[in-house]
């Protein structure tokens, strides 16, 4: 394997808080009818003195994108939002609702970018899943928002250009996944040279115990039975081959500028210890909480300060051993092949990406397997050329191509 490039700055600033909130907060959230779009929802209507919701997207879920502007507009958390959906066909019926029609935004990517950007937003929360969610981020980033990321394909896709565009628009980036936030918790108020290695922990998925043969006999209700959070179907497909760890792994080398190497994932199957930092004297700084993806998305939502939120406290002593693994690289390939893409840089992430989502979208459609996912990405990786990624087209036309690779793999597989 060649030599480590060196890491680029650290897109996160470590070592101090986000800029001071200005109250209520406005917020924009992206994909608010999804898992972390209706958790943020939830913690706006429970703080409306601090939360401000002005501007939401959806696919094409119109009823429930309307029933939950009803719900903030109820609690005095929001008025009037503006409203985009990405489905054209959606947008026409959102045109006709008495509420979504008031400050209706385009159809498609145009209305993401132009509700990233609105006038007048504090803070963009990125729900999306997958790497439409990259083109809203660098909107906001060039509207010099703070970008509460849930979107961790923005990172591994266009690493090298949200970090332009942050530095070019004066925003700030706080990590939503909990094991960033984790990371960003435990790193609050030291120096970037005093750390030595990020842990991350990931709870092992459904198939943490099985063996290799019965994964790849894995039913796709058994691929979808996440032991510990409820979560959309692709990140829990994610979770099940252990990509979204490896995609993780993608983020926090871009976030925080550590390198590859001084990254290490460890198996926490009971998912109460988020993540740990290690310090080059050896002291070892860990962020602990119930499973609960509300403390992390109120702790970016709040300029990383802790709000008060009703949640479940830890019992440790209920909660008795802490238990730790290594991941098996044989039976979850999957996190190889994401440091193999992460370490390569340019192309290879946003190729690893598709490929995986190309092949998660297939596993949900029932035309592929458990076990082909990593044969898929593999083979999608090897297919295409590595080399740098200049701006948003060519990154585009990379994914593109990816995903066209990916399909013929996929239709290939189909036909055995």
């Amino acid at each position: 394997m060649a030599a480590e490039r060196p890491a680029a700055a650290p897109l996160y600033r470590i070592g101090r808080p986000a800029r001071e909130p200005r109250l209520p907060v406005r917020l924009v959230i992206l994909g608010a009818t999804g898992s972390i779009g209706t958790q943020a929802v939830d913690l706006a209507v429970r703080h409306p003195d601090r939360l401000q919701v002005v501007g939401v997207s959806a696919a094409s879920r119109v009823e429930e994108l309307a029933a939950l502007v009803r719900r903030l507009e109820a609690a005095g958390a929001a008025r009037a939002p503006a409203a985009a959906l990405v489905d054209p066909s959606a947008a026409r019926a959102a045109a006709r609702d008495p509420l979504l029609g008031r400050r209706l935004l385009p159809p498609g990517p145009a209305g993401l970018d132009e509700l990233a950007a609105l006038d007048g937003a504090d803070c963009v929360v990125n729900g999306l899943v997958g790497a439409a969610g990259l083109a809203p981020t660098l909107a906001a980033a060039a509207a010099g928002r703070r970008i509460a990321l849930a979107n961790k394909e923005s990172l591994v896709v266009g690493g090298d250009l949200v970090r332009a565009a942050v530095a070019r628009g004066g925003a700030e980036v706080v990590p939503v996944d909990s094991e960033h936030s984790a990371l960003a918790q435990c790193l609050s108020g030291r120096a970037a040279e005093e750390l030595e290695r990020l842990v991350l922990t990931c709870s092992g998925g459904p198939f943490r115990t099985w063996t290799a043969a019965a994964m790849a006999a894995a039913r796709k209700d058994e691929v979808l039975s996440h032991p510990t959070w409820n979560m959309g179907a692709k990140i829990t497909v994610d979770s099940a081959t252990l990509m979204n760890k490896g995609l993780e792994v993608i983020e926090a080398h871009v976030l925080f500028g550590t390198a590859y190497r001084d990254i290490e994932v460890v198996v926490h199957p009971g998912s109460i210890v988020h993540s740990l930092a290690v310090f080059r004297d050896g002291a070892v700084v860990a962020q602990l909480g119930a499973p609960d993806m509300r403390v992390p998305l109120l702790y970016a939502l709040a300029g990383e300060r802790h709000w008060p939120l009703a949640t479940e406290r830890l019992d440790l002593a209920r909660l008795g051993e802490l238990r730790f693994e290594a991941p098996d690289p044989e039976r979850f390939p999957c996190l190889a092949l994401a440091r193999r893409a992460g370490e390569a840089g340019g192309r290879a992430p946003i190729v690893l990406n598709a490929a995986n989502e190309a092949a998660v979208a297939a596993l949900l459609d029932d035309r592929l397997g458990y076990a082909d996912i990593a044969a898929v990405i593999a083979a999608t990786l090897d297919e295409l050329p590595g080399g740098p990624v200049a701006d948003l087209a060519e990154a585009l036309e990379t994914d593109a191509a990816a995903r066209r690779v990916a399909q013929r793999l996929i239709e290939a597989r189909a036909r055995r």
